[in-house]
């Protein structure tokens, strides 16, 4: 079965690829939290990662259309491969400035490298998996699920690897890995899988359903309500409360492979309708305000300081990667069916540049509201944001409305 072969393909290669792209924010973030950067300025580092996703997503979509999905897929690894090589290179004795700029230039590259490889990724699905509403929830959740549970063992890899190897090996190490999984991807992926006509003005390109465009505002508040404590805010809060670099990883690692596992179980917790929009529109709708809840009383709590907040917060955010991985899930599965079948890809590069937008407006957040308020600031605007995400979801289409 030929789609269900690249589907295979297409999954293993974005686990490789979402393995050492977990691994790489370990090791930028407390590589340079250990040199003595700042909150502020760790985040900072990210911000190019980010932005450059934007772009990525869009020009990537419709690259992926004009000259096929699998062509886009290998420019992504190697692009990945060229960020981390640019990243090795940083020496101990460069000026602070210089240093900076490098790491946010070559974070930005590997930025264009993350989400051309995800359109691309995400827009195979929809092409090897039957008209089946059911199949595709399935294999997206599936997807999805599993590459975070690899994004999470990436957590830990860039923690282990950073204490064993040291930072500039550590990149080596996963250049060449990533290598053979380009190798790969050249050798077992029909080049044109995906090619269509790509739309030939801005205009085109733009005139997407209401569907898409409310679920990719949607996705803005709600990727940048999980990234405005992800990405600085908690790694150092508990690197401060007496945590090590490795025991920081693993945690992550283990909220990031438990997200990916409730993921992937996704369907068994959404009733399905037969046109697969009536019941899980619906369901994106009630679980993103179950969400919002989790953020507003942990920032209340720790705010308050309460007891061993260390503690509490871990808790409480094993609440939230439950009830985010539905979200995410449902809204991974949405996009696919909102989508147009002809230009899939541009579609889907255009709600992952909205997904790029809120992880970039999270990650801006992120450092100044922690050296601002401590934990609680980023908590609270986590719950601010989530509040928009399901004002948003209320204005859905689904199959009746």
């Amino acid at each position: 079965m030929p789609g269900a072969r690249n589907y295979a393909v297409v999954t293993a290669a974005y686990w490789g690829f979402t393995l050492t792209d977990g691994a790489l924010r370990m090791l930028v973030l407390l590589h340079f939290y250990r040199l003595g950067y700042s909150p502020f300025t760790l985040a900072l580092l990210f911000l190019l990662y980010e932005a450059a996703g934007i772009g990525a997503n869009l020009i990537g979509g419709w690259l992926a259309t004009r000259f096929g999905i699998a062509r886009m897929l290998a420019i992504g690894l190697a692009a990945q491969i060229a960020g981390f090589l640019l990243l090795s290179a940083v020496a101990p004795g460069w000026a602070p400035a210089l240093s900076v700029a490098w790491v946010v230039v070559a974070q930005g590259v590997c930025g264009v490298a993350k989400d051309l490889t995800k359109t691309a990724s995400k827009s195979a699905i929809k092409l090897t998996a039957t008209q089946n509403a059911g199949q595709l929830f399935r294999w997206v959740a599936w997807f999805t699920g599993s590459k975070n549970a690899m994004k999470g063992l990436g957590f830990f890899l860039g923690g282990f690897l950073l204490e064993a190897a040291g930072f500039a090996p550590a990149l080596w190490i996963m250049a060449g890995a990533l290598g053979l999984v380009l190798a790969g991807v050249v050798l077992a992926l029909p080049p044109m899988m995906g090619r269509a006509r790509a739309s030939q003005t801005a205009g085109e390109f733009f005139s997407k359903s209401a569907g898409v465009n409310l679920l990719a505002a949607a996705r803005v508040t709600l990727f940048a309500a999980r990234d405005v404590w992800f990405v600085v805010g908690v790694p150092v809060y508990l690197y401060a409360h007496g945590w090590t670099f490795v025991a920081v990883g693993s945690f992550l690692a283990l909220w990031t492979i438990g997200y990916g596992a409730v993921q992937a179980m996704a369907p068994a917790f959404i009733r399905r309708s037969p046109d697969g929009l009536g019941s899980e529109v619906p369901a994106a709708r009630a679980w993103s305000l179950g969400l919002m809840a989790v953020p507003a009383i942990l920032a209340v709590a720790l705010g308050a300081g309460i007891a061993h907040p260390d503690i509490v917060l871990v808790g409480g955010l094993a609440l939230f990667g439950f009830a985010f991985a539905v979200n995410s899930s449902l809204h991974s599965y949405l996009i696919l069916a909102y989508a147009g079948s002809e230009k899939v890809a541009e579609d889907v590069g255009f709600y992952y540049a909205a997904n790029a937008a809120g992880r970039f407006i999270g990650v801006a957040l992120s450092g100044a509201l922690y050296q601002w308020g401590g934990i609680a600031a980023p908590l609270a605007a986590s719950a601010a944001l989530l509040a928009v995400c399901w004002l948003t979801t209320l204005a859905l289409p689904r199959g009746s409305d």
